[in-house]
């Protein structure tokens, strides 16, 4: 495990922040990972983790040293950051990663779980939000595969599946979701989100199956049994939204009161 934390301040330029990611090594397996989390023990114990997973890290306990590291040329495939940081938040953090033309995928890895957080996160322009519960596996699989996602654009996979659903175009290989050609810019949780809907057009998907997709099969959140309702009411609200983004008149994704969703209409001879 590489640990680069540099305690003097310098004068951070918008062009080399940007440009440090246009290095990034993509050889097979080598996943450069910038991870931010004030807790020494715990960020040390789990980039070794990540580093026995094929991760090669570069560990940071504050959002400056971080971006000092990038203003220096340093580069990643993908940042994960905690929530509380000193002096600059993980949140605020992300929105001046973004000031500065660094479109790497943020992860967030906090055990501040609830509800607002997760929607802040999302609606911020992070790509997955995960409780530090989870443990490092489900971690490791989740950041390789926003990775993998991002670097297989469509020009290089000619043989990758497409789907079709009306207006609706999938391209699970690189987990992207087009409206009448469009890009609706969704993330990987809102990616299959959509397949699932889309996968049974006309038949409604119950709450529980759509946010077992989101998570995992059991997982709970939320406040009581069914509290996970409301995290998949956010969910669907922020897709729907990106979909009338693009068209106003978007209307396809259905709800059924106490059940769940579906995409489309039932078929006439259903």
């Amino acid at each position: 495990m590489t640990t680069q934390i540099k305690q003097n301040s310098s004068v951070l330029d918008n062009s080399s922040l940007a440009a440090g990611f246009a290095n990034v090594d993509e050889s097979a397996g080598i996943i450069r990972l910038i991870f931010v989390d004030d807790d020494d023990d715990y960020r040390e114990a789990v980039g070794a983790e990540l580093a026995e997973r094929g991760f090669l890290i570069s560990s940071f306990a504050d959002g400056a040293s971080m971006l000092e590291f990038l203003a220096g040329g340093g580069c990643a495939d993908i940042i994960v950051l905690d929530w509380s940081l000193p002096a600059i938040s993980g949140i605020d953090l992300l929105q001046k990663l973004k000031r500065k033309g660094v479109v790497v995928p943020v992860v967030f890895l906090t055990g501040r779980g609830s509800l607002a957080h997760e929607n802040m996160a999302f609606d911020r322009g992070a790509l997955d939000f995960i409780d530090k519960t989870r443990g490092v596996e489900i971690l490791a699989k989740r950041l390789r595969l926003i990775v993998e996602a991002g670097k297989r654009p469509p020009a290089a996979e000619p043989g990758g599946e497409v789907l079709h659903c009306g207006r609706l175009m999938l391209k699970p290989h690189v987990s992207r979701a087009y409206w009448d050609d469009v890009d609706v810019n969704l993330t990987l949780t809102e990616f299959n989100i959509v397949r699932l809907l889309a996968s049974t057009v006309g038949a409604h998907v119950t709450y529980r199956a759509v946010y077992d997709c989101m998570h995992y099969a059991g997982f709970i959140a939320g406040s009581g049994e069914d509290g996970y309702r409301t995290n998949v009411r956010s969910s669907i609200k922020r897709i729907r939204n990106k979909f009338r983004a693009i068209d106003p008149d978007f209307a396809e994704i259905e709800n059924f009161p106490s059940f769940g969703y579906r995409w489309g209409r039932a078929p006439a001879n259903a």
